[in-house]
């Protein structure tokens, strides 16, 4: 678990020093916030309880490999998103059109429209399915899926603005790639 989070974050780091230069990268731009950290150190705190309390909730391995497997494609899917975006992706909305800011409809674009937002929604339940952590799983899936149903609308009123018709062509044929958010 540590292992992933921190390979999760870092490479993150990296990716978007090495797109949009590291003066231009700092913990905000990541969206590490003060929610985030708590939701990692109830999972910790429910692993650790648990283990106590309830030592065979934690043996079952092929749940644990279950969420290892969402872990890896989560940070896949993110990973490729956040390179095949390049320079227009970004950890913040952008409000205002770039002149480097391209509608990106293709590689792993092609199949979801917010790629980078599915690939996080399954490795961070993941990390908790790894833990066999069902309190933190349910919680982290509804929190992200929430938080990014919200996002998700937000991000697009300036998505379409920005590339009008063709924004709308796009994701009339494909999927948000979060669950139930059109």
């Amino acid at each position: 678990m540590f292992l992933a989070v921190f390979f999760f974050h870092s490479s993150e780091y990296v990716l978007a020093a090495a797109i949009h230069g590291r003066s231009k990268v700092n913990l905000g731009s990541l969206l590490i916030s003060k929610a985030y950290v708590f939701a990692m150190m109830f999972s910790w705190l429910e692993y650790v309880v648990e283990i106590a309390l309830f030592p065979g909730l934690k043996e079952y391995w092929w749940i644990s490999n279950l969420g290892l497997v969402m872990v890896i494609m989560g940070e896949i899917i993110r990973k490729l998103a956040i390179i095949t975006a390049g320079l227009a992706f970004t950890h913040l909305i952008k409000v205002y059109h770039e002149e480097h800011h391209n509608l990106i409809t293709h590689g792993v674009y092609r199949f979801f429209r917010h790629p980078s937002y599915t690939g996080f929604l399954i490795w961070s339940v993941g990390t908790q399915i790894m833990l066999c952590n069902p309190i933190s799983a349910t919680g982290f899936a509804i929190v992200v899926w929430r938080f990014f149903a919200q996002r998700i609308p937000y991000e697009e009123f300036f998505l379409r603005q920005f590339f009008g018709s063709k924004y709308e062509e796009y994701a009339l044929r494909t999927p948000s790639g979060v669950p139930f958010v059109k």
